[in-house]
């Protein structure tokens, strides 16, 4: 039996309210040898007076010294194991835009990048432009045709689209093109198999036709493309956990995690405080909430410590008004670190807190990463903490006699 198969025997239902607050990449590290994190550096009067009721830990996204995507890390979050749950980048973005994927489709994530004239990268994120320029772009994409297959290319936002390739026989297991570094080409798409093959083809024809149609559009005059996808069969929150479960994410990538897990995908508006106050408005429809923050990874990932620390300290003003809901269980975590030192995820465990009325609280005091290491939850693989959620919110039976 494994933990999806026991939650369904023991899931009780008794209107009980849980919020998940992830405050995406907020681990991180000091800059200097026994320095504070940005989360430690932060002022966070109302994260902390949550500890000092509640109980916290770290949590590991995947496995110890595993580096999580995005994907994966939320997966965790929301309970399903990602090491069995593997979900291709493609399919979430996809999702994040309510495109409706087929079973002959291919989805993948795709960056505008800037390149030199010697074709090497110089910028992964082509200067974050803004989404109006991402949208003519798209456009200007969406003209490319490659023989035997249907071409899909729709703007996410800032950086970000999404390219579907729809076809006969096409595979999934296809290398990412984005190098992960400054200095060099895009990588050239390889399949692992005959029908990825046959996608690393179509790949390969399209990202060079897509050089040419941007090539006098710097800073966005290239593209990359990663997490090659077709759409997975995944069970439900509401069926696992009994929960009507809501997404108040601003991010389409985000949006994408929650529809394939069965959230109602609300509109969130385009600020944190917009969230909160969607929260607020849908409070009696839902029995469970996840609201995403973005930004805590962003400055992270720009090796912004100091905004980073403004961003978790924006976060912390928010949360009395989440507090104020009356929640029976409200969790603070991320969905992986951040250091805006490394400026890229990272394997370190994340700090997380966990309030409820039935929490047995520890000695911690303050929110970060080194006094979580003291916490009463100690160190645990994500995917438990839904079952801690569930347990500290009364919906789960005793197991056994």
């Amino acid at each position: 039996m494994n933990l999806h198969q026991l939650l369904r025997e023991l899931k009780e239902s008794n209107g009980s309210k849980i919020v998940l607050v992830v405050a995406d990449g907020i681990g991180g590290l000091p800059v200097e040898p026994g320095g504070k994190t940005e989360l430690e550096s932060a002022r966070t009067p109302n994260l902390d007076a949550l500890v000092r009721e509640g109980v916290c830990g770290l949590h590991t996204p995947v496995l110890p010294g595993i580096t999580p995507g995005s994907g994966p890390g939320h997966l965790g979050l929301f309970g399903y194991d990602p090491l069995e749950f593997r979900i291709g980048r493609g399919i979430l973005e996809a999702l994040g835009i309510n495109f409706q994927v087929g079973s002959r489709d291919v989805a993948v994530r795709g960056n505008f990048c800037t390149v030199d004239d010697k074709g090497l990268i110089t910028d992964r994120r082509a200067g974050r432009p803004t989404t109006e320029r991402c949208v003519a772009m798209s456009k200007k994409l969406q003209t490319i045709q490659i023989p035997g297959v249907e071409v899909f290319v729709e703007p996410v936002r800032e950086h970000r689209f999404v390219v579907v390739f729809r076809g006969d026989g096409l595979g999934d297991h296809v290398n990412d093109t984005d190098p992960q570094a400054l200095g060099v080409k895009a990588l050239e798409a390889n399949g692992a198999d005959e029908a990825s093959q046959k996608t690393a083809s179509v790949v390969n024809q399209f990202v060079a036709k897509a050089a040419t149609v941007l090539r006098n559009d710097a800073p966005t005059n290239m593209v990359t493309l990663r997490g090659f996808a077709r759409f997975p069969k995944i069970d439900t929150m509401e069926d696992v956990y009994g929960l009507k479960a809501a997404c108040v994410a601003v991010y389409p990538m985000y949006k994408g995690l929650a529809r394939l897990v069965g959230m109602d995908v609300l509109d969130a508006g385009a600020s944190l405080s917009d969230q909160v106050e969607t929260l607020k408005k849908v409070w009696d429809k839902y029995d469970f909430f996840f609201l995403h923050y973005k930004y805590t990874d962003s400055t992270g990932e720009d090796g912004n410590f100091a905004a980073k620390v403004e961003m978790i300290e924006r976060l912390d003003a928010e949360m009395l008004k989440i507090r104020g809901q009356n929640p029976d269980v409200l969790i603070v975590t991320g969905d992986h670190s951040t250091p805006s030192k490394m400026k890229s995820h990272s394997w370190h465990p994340v700090p997380t807190l966990l309030w409820g009325r039935n929490c047995r609280p520890d000695a911690v005091v303050e929110f970060g990463e080194s006094y979580c290491l003291r916490g009463g939850m100690g160190q645990f693989e994500s995917k438990y903490l839904m079952s801690l959620a569930l347990a500290h919110a009364g919906r789960l039976s005793k197991y056994g006699a």
